[in-house]
């Protein structure tokens, strides 16, 4: 059976004529006959009785009806249900971002993802950088936001810019005052990192054990949120990316430039490479590339 031959069979059951059915498909009557014809051949017996006067169903033919239009109202459901989500009237996506994108930046892009698909569901997982390449490479989310990653043909990446780190210092410290800081100087004072296995607490590490051997660090936290408050009411300071600079003021630090050595890495959108996006992903990750352009 196919979809054709299933509304023919609608048609003539509702009606009980070839000529009206013809009418309500747009159909001549022979190309209707031919088309009832082989469905009754496809499935080997008689669907109508025809005579000169009318038309009837026969036995088999009451046993079609009700599952032809179960068939059908679900192939339409089916229809509707994909037209609406390739039209972005409905559909989900899920993003993955580290916490330094996602309480800052994201809810800006987000805002203007809504504002032109607002019956899209959008679901954010906040979550170590680690953790966003392990989602985008396992298809658990379809795209992944976060530093960019080491040589990997499997994945790709689409910059945003490219972030710095500062020292982030108490108001009352003496720090609070310079236009810049040196890693030696942030280093004299208790230092407050995020926890392993997190990516700015190993670029970290990796980038100044060079010039100022082991990090050491008087506290640990996996929020940043946390670090914050902590460096706020001078239990020591910390360093973070500069997009976090915003929400380190916003609990009571103080955030200064930091430099010998000057840490930055880039930031960005990353999918599997061989991975067609869905309508829904693809409209997000449009609107975070133009969000980011704008933010610079």
């Amino acid at each position: 059976m196919n979809v054709k031959q299933l509304r023919a069979f609608l048609a003539v059951a509702q009606y009980l004529s070839f000529a009206q059915a013809g009418e309500r498909l747009n159909v001549s009557q022979p190309a209707l006959s031919l088309t009832i014809k082989s469905l009754e051949e496809d499935l080997g017996g008689q669907l109508l009785t025809r005579t000169t006067r009318n038309v009837g169903l026969t036995p088999e033919g009451e046993t079609l009806l009700p599952l032809a239009r179960q068939l059908l109202a679900d192939w339409d459901n089916t229809e509707e249900l994909l037209r609406q989500r390739f039209t972005l009237q409905m559909g989900r996506v899920s993003v993955a971002a580290m916490p330094s994108f996602a309480g800052n930046l994201l809810p800006a892009a987000l805002k203007v993802f809504r504002g032109r698909y607002p019956r899209v569901n959008v679901a954010v997982h906040d979550v170590i950088n680690e953790q966003v390449l392990e989602m985008v490479r396992h298809r658990r989310v379809e795209l992944g936001i976060g530093f960019e990653p080491e040589s990997n043909s499997a994945l790709s990446f689409t910059p945003f810019y490219m972030d710095r780190f500062v020292a982030v210092v108490p108001r009352e410290s003496p720090l609070a005052e310079r236009r810049e800081v040196t890693w030696a100087e942030l280093l004299r004072e208790d230092f407050i990192a995020l926890q392993r296995p997190s990516a700015v607490r190993l670029l970290l590490e990796q980038a100044i054990e060079p010039r100022h051997g082991k990090l050491a660090v008087a506290f640990e936290s996996h929020q940043l949120s946390t670090i914050g408050r902590m460096v706020a009411n001078g239990l020591g300071v910390s360093a973070v990316p500069s997009l976090c600079i915003g929400q380190m003021q916003e609990l009571g630090a103080c955030c200064v430039a930091l430099v010998e050595p000057l840490i930055e890495r880039r930031i960005g959108l990353m999918m599997l490479a061989d991975h067609k996006l869905s309508t829904a992903a693809q409209a997000l990750r449009e609107v975070l590339i133009e969000n980011a352009r704008n933010s610079r």
